[in-house]
């Protein structure tokens, strides 16, 4: 009989994953499913990007690279970083890992003890609570709610650190809200953090190129140089470059740290894939034209959704400052039945809904730690999102009774 370690008991599967697995074995059984839950591009790898691994190929790069990376990725990561982001970074300063969850894992992995305690403001990327959890840690949800933009205020920070807290996760822009902290906003959590040296920050910067409305990307080692360090910055190719499956991302922080993540991934995945690594070279040293190009269609497409969810009796949605998702409120539905006389009291009962009743796939809110929203992406054309709002104004009319009061959220 097969033994399973309990440390695997403390984790769930990736809600999102199993969101993209479970629209895909309903397609397979013949049911027209329209999947609105990837969290990633839809558009193609720039034609420059896939010509470098081609040549990489054709040039015998396909070999074991260094275990924290090629030295040529990690010149462009610093030229990246110092280009963009005003951040000075040398070679043993950075990690290339296969893509930015395994980054986000080494950093958790290597850092945190039992009972340590990680800040995971709310509402957050799925993966942050459990690796956490599997690396023993404990952590520590605070509620950001609408009413604050989906950003974690200063005083609320101060009342959830503690002699334990070892690290503080910020996502901006936010998957899922789309929030996007300004400057003025992170410098007002590095008050709070001066005050307390023992806490760690880690910056999810990977959606940094998707922002829309002329809003001004801040990350927290440049905001407040003076934290830089003790803060691990997370990025990658993925969002921005329509890279998802060619998994690199990368990490800049402390030569300690980073040794230290070296060093686990020696033992794990070892270095990322060679050709991967060589495209990569050529996203971030490359043209950036088509990053400018796909944000205009992104914006253009988030304005639509927002204005034809809003549209819909009992749905309310912000305007997403970044990403490519809309987190939308569906509170004011509690407490109405569908046809079949299931009552919706949570975003669960609402995503349900959709996928029994319409055929549409999205994410509820309690995978993001906020269980009165739902979550679609609009990385998807144009008319797949129209008929997607067609569809949950359907499914909203297919509900009947007296809804709940909610309070604002």
């Amino acid at each position: 009989m097969l033994h399973i370690a309990p440390r695997l008991n403390r984790i769930k599967p990736s809600p999102s994953s199993m969101a993209g697995q479970r629209a895909r074995e309903l397609r397979a059984m013949g049911r027209d499913i329209l999947g609105l839950t990837a969290g990633e591009p839809d558009f193609d790898t720039p034609a420059h990007i896939k010509e470098a691994a081609t040549r990489a190929m054709a040039d015998g790069q396909t070999r074991y690279t260094d275990v924290g990376g090629t030295p040529a990725l990690k010149e462009a990561t610093a030229g990246k970083l110092l280009r963009e982001n005003r951040l000075a970074y040398a070679p043993g300063e950075i990690i290339v890992g296969t893509g930015a969850k395994q980054v986000i894992f080494n950093a958790l992995m290597c850092t945190v003890a039992a009972g340590d305690e990680v800040i995971v403001p709310a509402p957050y990327w799925v993966s942050y609570p459990d690796i956490a959890l599997l690396a023993g840690g404990v952590p520590v949800f605070v509620d950001c709610p609408a009413a604050a933009g989906f950003k974690l205020q200063a005083a609320d920070l101060e009342r959830a650190i503690t002699g334990r807290t070892r690290w503080l996760m910020l996502n901006s822009p936010n998957n899922p809200s789309g929030a996007t902290y300004t400057r003025a906003e992170l410098q007002a959590l590095a008050e709070v953090l001066r005050r307390h040296p023992h806490v760690w920050i880690l910056t999810d910067d990977i959606y940094e190129h998707l922002i829309y409305g002329g809003v001004e990307f801040a990350t927290m080692a440049e905001a407040a140089p003076d934290l830089k360090d003790r803060t691990l910055t997370v990025n990658g190719v993925s969002k921005a470059y329509a890279m998802t499956g060619w998994r690199i991302g990368y990490g800049a922080g402390p030569s300690a740290l980073i040794k230290a993540m070296v060093k686990l991934q020696s033992q794990s995945t070892s270095g990322p894939n060679s050709i991967a690594q060589a495209a990569a070279v050529a996203a971030l040293t490359g043209p950036q034209d088509t990053i400018a190009s796909n944000r205009r269609e992104y914006e253009t497409r988030r304005d639509m959704v927002v204005a034809a969810l809003n549209a819909i009796d009992g749905i309310r949605c912000e305007v997403p400052d970044g990403a490519f998702y809309v987190f939308a409120s569906c509170s004011a539905l509690f407490g109405l039945r569908t046809r079949k006389g299931t009552a919706i009291d949570s975003s669960d009962d609402w995503v349900m809904h959709l996928l029994d009743s319409q055929n549409l796939a999205a994410l509820q809110g309690s995978a993001y730690g906020v269980p009165t929203h739902f979550r679609i992406s609009f990385a998807a054309s144009t008319e797949q999102l129209l008929e997607g709002c067609r569809r949950i104004a359907r499914a909203r009319d297919e509900l009947s009774g007296q809804a709940i009061n909610q309070e604002p959220q």
